[in-house]
C-alpha cells in the first residue's frame, strides 16, 4: 500500500505542477486517435474550451506514444467502448479464453489455449500464479510530450480494492521514464481465502539526438499472495448445489482446510541498448549496421505453508509447520549484430547466455534409496537469427533460435506474414515450430509431503502450430489455429484417490481453435459476438478444453446532456459447455488434468453502465445477475465455486499535465 500511495501522491504532486497545460489536437479539437490510429470524436471538445487553451501550449494526441517491447507504437486512448469493458477487470486485458475464481486475485482456469509465443527455455512452473506476473514481452515504455498519468480503480469482492496508479513524463526529448504500481486486496467470500497482490514497476526510455545509441530498461518487482483453502469439501458442495438459503452465505460452506498460503515473489532487472556503427551521412545510402546488447536478472521464488498436515495430500514428513520453498534465478546476456538495407530488409544475428539456478535447500534421500537433489543449475547457449522485410505489401517476419550447448536443449522457429488489403482489412498467417524442456517444477520437486518429491528425465516438449487471423470491422474477426503437441507434460489426477503426479504424454495431441467475433450495429444500438469452437484429438483426457465458449453483449450508446457525457449500457451473455475442467492444486500452484468431475454448461448475465465524462471512464456492473435464479451449479473448477451475484464499480481517469 505505501507503494502505491506514493505513486498516486507523485502523479497529483506533478500533474498540478504542470496544469497549465493542455492536450488538444492541433489539426482538428474534436479528432483524437485511438490505439487502432484511427481518429474518434473527443466529447470534451467546445468552443469555450478552445478558447482557454489558445493561449496554452497545445499538443498533438499523436505525440502521447506507447511503445510495446516489439517497438510497434500506438498512442494513449481515452474512448469508451465495449473492448475498453471486456479489459476493465483485474488482469487489464480481455479475459475471454480465461473462467475467474471466486475471489479477486485468485487464480484462472483456462477454456482456451495459444501456441503462438515460442521459447526455447523452461519457466519456473507454478503457471497457476502467473496470470498477473508481466513477463518482459508484457512491459510498455513511453514517450510523452507532457506528464501523462492514469488511475485505475475497481472495488473488490470483500472488504478490499484494485487499485493501478501510474505516471510517465519526458525529462528531455529524448528520455523518458515512468513509475507505476498496482495493488489489489480482497477478503473474498468463502473461509480463508484473501487475495493480496502487488506490482511497482520502473521504465526508461531513451535515444540520442543523432539515433546512434539507443537504451530500453526496466525495474518490476512483483508478488502474488493467497490464503488457499483447498476449495469446499464434498459435503459442502452439495450444500452450496442445493441452494439452501442458511448456506448463500458462503463462509458457512466448510473448506478442506484453513490454514494454508502460498506465495510467488519476483523481481526483474531488464537492459536493452543499441548502437549504430555505420552512421547514415546522405539520401544514397540506406543501409546502417547495429550492434547490441540485452540484460535481463530475475529471481522468483515460491513459498507453500501450512500450519498442519492435511489428508488431502497424503502423508508427510511433518505434522507441522510445513514449508515448501523453491526458487530460480536467472542471468541471461545476448548479443546482436543487425544489418539494415532497403532491398534485403532487416537482417538480424544474435547468440545468447543463460546461466540458471533452480534450487531447494536440501537434498532428500527417500526409502528404497532414492535421492531427490536439491539443485538443477547450469548454461545454456543459444544462437539464431531474426529478419523483418516488406515484399510487395507483404510484411514478413521469421525468427530462429536453437540451443548449441548445455543440457536443456531447445529451439523454435516462427515464420510470420501480414498483408493490409485496405484500412478496414488485414490478414496474417504464422507457423511456430516450437521444443523446449519442460518446465523446471515438471523435472525436480520437493516438498514436506512424501509424494511431492521427484526428479524426473523427461523429454523435450514439441509443438507445431498454424495460426490464420483477419481483421476486419466490416466483415469479421477471425482466428483460425491449429496445433501438434508432442511429448506434452501435464500434472495428473486422472486416477481417482491418487496424489498429483508429473506425466508426458506417450500419444500427439492435436488442437483445432477457431475463434470468430462480429458486431452488428442498428443506430445506437449494437449487437458484439465473439464466438469459439475447439476440437482436441487424443487418447484419454489429459487436454481439455470445452467445445464452444459465447460471449454476447446486446448495448446502448448515446451522448447526453449537451454531449458532455457519453453513455454505454447494456447486458453481457457468456456460456461455455460442459467438460472436464482442470483441477488446481494449491501446494504446487498449479491445474491438473482430471477426468470425475465436469464444470460448465451454466449461464452468466452482466448488467453494465458506462460512462465518459471529458477523459474519466466511469463503470458500474451487475456480475453474474442470474446466479441466484439459474441453479446453483457454477463451478471454476472442481470444488471451487464461481462468483456469486455482486455489485461492483470504478473509474480509469487518464489526464495530459
Amino acid at each position: 500500500m505505501k507503494h502505491i500511495l506514493f505513486v498516486i501522491f507523485i502523479c497529483i504532486t506533478v500533474s498540478a505542477m504542470h496544469a497549465q497545460r493542455t492536450l488538444t489536437p492541433v489539426s482538428n479539437p474534436k479528432e483524437q486517435l485511438n490505439q487502432q490510429g484511427q481518429r474518434s470524436l473527443d466529447d470534451t471538445s467546445n468552443s469555450s474550451e478552445k478558447d482557454k487553451t489558445a493561449k496554452r501550449k497545445e499538443y498533438d494526441i499523436n505525440l502521447y506514444k506507447i511503445i510495446t517491447h516489439e517497438r510497434d507504437t500506438m498512442v494513449f486512448d481515452t474512448t469508451l467502448t465495449i473492448k475498453k469493458d471486456y479489459k476493465y477487470n483485474y488482469l487489464r486485458k480481455d479475459d475471454f479464453e480465461l473462467i475467474p475464481f471466486s475471489n479477486l486475485g485468485q487464480t484462472y482456469n483456462r477454456l482456451g489455449y495459444s501456441f503462438d509465443m515460442p521459447a526455447a527455455f523452461p519457466s519456473i512452473g507454478m503457471r497457476a500464479k502467473h496470470f498477473n506476473y508481466d513477463e518482459v514481452e508484457d512491459v510498455k515504455y513511453f514517450n510523452v510530450p507532457t506528464p501523462t498519468t492514469e488511475l485505475f480503480f475497481k472495488t473488490a469482492m470483500e472488504q478490499g480494492q484494485l487499485l493501478d496508479a501510474f505516471i510517465t513524463m519526458n525529462t528531455s526529448k529524448r528520455m523518458n521514464f515512468s513509475i507505476a504500481y498496482k495493488g489489489m486486496r480482497s477478503l473474498g467470500k468463502y473461509q480463508n481465502i484473501l487475495s493480496s497482490t502487488g506490482n511497482f514497476r520502473l521504465t526508461a526510455n531513451y535515444r540520442t539526438k543523432n539515433d546512434r545509441y539507443g537504451l530500453r530498461a526496466h525495474f518490476y518487482s512483483q508478488d502474488v499472495l493467497n490464503n488457499e483453502n483447498g476449495g469446499i469439501t464434498d459435503e459442502a458442495v452439495e450444500q452450496f448445489e442445493t441452494g439452501v438459503e442458511e448456506f448463500t452465505d458462503r463462509s458457512r460452506l466448510a473448506v478442506v482446510f484453513q490454514d494454508a498460503q502460498n506465495i510467488l515473489v519476483g523481481k526483474r532487472y531488464y537492459l536493452e541498448h543499441d548502437y549504430k556503427i555505420v552512421k547514415q551521412k546522405d539520401s544514397l545510402r540506406d543501409n546502417n549496421l547495429r550492434v547490441g546488447h540485452t540484460f535481463n536478472y530475475e529471481t522468483k521464488y515460491y513459498i507453500y505453508d501450512q500450519d498442519r498436515a492435511n489428508d488431502l495430500f497424503g502423508d508427510s514428513f511433518v505434522a507441522t509447520s510445513l514449508r515448501d520453498r523453491s526458487q530460480l534465478r536467472k542471468l541471461f546476456n545476448q548479443a546482436s549484430l543487425s544489418y539494415r538495407t532497403k532491398t534485403f530488409g532487416d537482417v538480424k544475428f544474435k547468440a545468447n547466455h543463460t546461466k540458471y539456478d533452480y534450487f531447494f535447500d536440501k537434498i532428500l534421500y527417500l526409502a528404497g534409496g532414492q535421492v531427490v537433489p536439491n539443485r538443477l543449475e547450469g548454461d545454456v547457449v543459444a544462437i539464431g537469427g531474426e529478419w523483418k522485410h516488406n515484399i510487395a505489401g507483404i510484411d514478413l517476419k521469421a525468427d530462429l533460435l536453437a540451443n548449441v550447448s548445455g543440457e536443456l536443449g531447445g529451439n523454435y522457429f516462427k515464420g510470420r506474414a501480414r498483408y493490409k488489403f485496405n484500412d478496414d482489412a488485414k490478414v496474417e498467417a504464422s507457423i511456430v515450430i516450437n521444443s523446449k524442456a519442460p518446465n523446471f517444477n515438471f523435472i525436480l520437486h520437493q516438498s514436506d509431503y512424501i509424494s511431492y518429491n521427484w526428479r524426473n528425465n523427461l523429454k523435450n516438449e514439441r509443438t507445431q502450430s498454424i495460426n490464420f487471423s483477419l481483421k476486419s470491422k466490416k466483415w469479421l474477426n477471425a482466428d483460425v489455429s491449429f496445433t501438434s503437441l508432442d511429448n506434452y507434460t501435464y500434472f495428473s489426477g486422472l486416477t481417482a484417490d491418487a496424489q498429483v503426479t508429473p506425466q508426458q504424454s506417450e500419444d500427439a495431441i492435436t488442437y483445432l481453435k477457431v475463434k470468430v467475433g462480429k458486431e452488428f450495429r442498428y443506430g445506437k444500438f449494437a449487437l458484439n459476438n465473439t464466438v469459439m469452437y475447439q476440437k482436441v484429438t487424443q487418447s484419454g483426457d489429459i487436454f481439455n478444453v470445452p467445445e464452444l465458449v459465447t460471449r454476447n453483449t446486446l448495448y446502448y450508446t448515446d451522448k447526453w446532456f449537451k454531449k458532455a457525457l457519453f453513455i454505454q449500457t447494456g447486458v453481457t451473455f457468456s456460456y461455455f459447455t460442459e467438460y472436464f475442467g482442470d483441477a488446481y492444486s494449491p501446494l504446487l500452484g498449479e491445474f491438473y488434468s482430471q477426468n470425475q468431475q465436469k464444470i460448465g454448461s451454466f449461464p452468466r448475465f452482466d448488467v453494465f453502465i458506462n460512462a465518459k465524462v471529458r477523459r474519466t471512464r466511469i463503470y458500474f456492473k451487475l456480475e453474474h445477475l442470474n446466479s441466484s435464479f439459474t441453479g446453483y451449479n457454477f463451478f471454476s473448477a472442481p470444488n471451487y465455486p464461481y462468483r456469486d451475484f455482486i455489485v461492483r464499480f470504478g473509474l480509469v481517469w487518464n489526464f495530459f499535465s
